[in-house]
This record gives C-alpha cells, sequence and structure tokens, in this order.
C-alpha cells in the first residue's frame, strides 16, 4: 500500500506552527522530564494532548465565528436553529485533555494564544 502524505487543514497547521504550540508541547516534555515519567508511550500521550490543544482552538474559532446557536436547513424546506455543536464538543476535549493531565501528573500549561 503506497504511502499517501496526509493534507492538513491551514488552520491545524497554523496552529501546530505556532509558538504556542510548541511552548505548550515543550512545557509538557519538560515536566514529564522533571517527573521522570519517561517512555514514547508519555510523549504520545503528550501529542495526543497537542491534537487536543488544536481542535480546542479550532472549535473555539467555530464559536466566535458562528456564535452560541447556529441555523439550519435541510434542503426539503425544514429550517430553524440549533445549539452550536462546538460547544458541547469543545466541552468534550477540554474534559480529556484535563484527564490526560491529570494521568500524567501534570499542570496545565500557562494559557497560551494560537
Amino acid at each position: 500500500m503506497p504511502n499517501k502524505k496526509i493534507q492538513l487543514d491551514p488552520k491545524v497547521k497554523k496552529y501546530m506552527r505556532s509558538k504556542s504550540y510548541k511552548t505548550t508541547k515543550t512545557e509538557l516534555l519538560d515536566q514529564l522530564e522533571r517527573n521522570g515519567t519517561l517512555g514514547k508511550y508519555y510523549a504520545d500521550l503528550v501529542d495526543n494532548y497537542m491534537d487536543m490543544w488544536v481542535t480546542l482552538l479550532i472549535l473555539s474559532d467555530d464559536i466566535k465565528e458562528r456564535g452560541a446557536t447556529v441555523e439550519w436547513d435541510n434542503g426539503g424546506g425544514q429550517k430553524g436553529v440549533k445549539k452550536n455543536d462546538s460547544i458541547e464538543q469543545s466541552l468534550k476535549v477540554n474534559a480529556q485533555m484535563l484527564k490526560i493531565l491529570d494521568w500524567l501528573n501534570l499542570e496545565p500549561p500557562a494559557k497560551a494564544d494560537g
């Protein structure tokens, strides 16, 4: 099976290349080392945390752009307003991020904007 290069969304690339991303990841990895928690498994969990960090920023962008409620249209003449699903998803992502930090016995990094 040939290797396919994954095309990242421009927003994902922007956040992953940001100084905040690099600082946050470095701080988490440094805490692991200071705690004596070493190994690829733990570094992979930090990578998972950082993936969720990017996801949380994208969800936050969506909430800022579209608001707490969004209009919907099913194309069959039905229209309405519903809550923005990004709000619920951001709560779930944030909870999972906190679980990773707790499991690794890490302190949340200082708040850094994307």
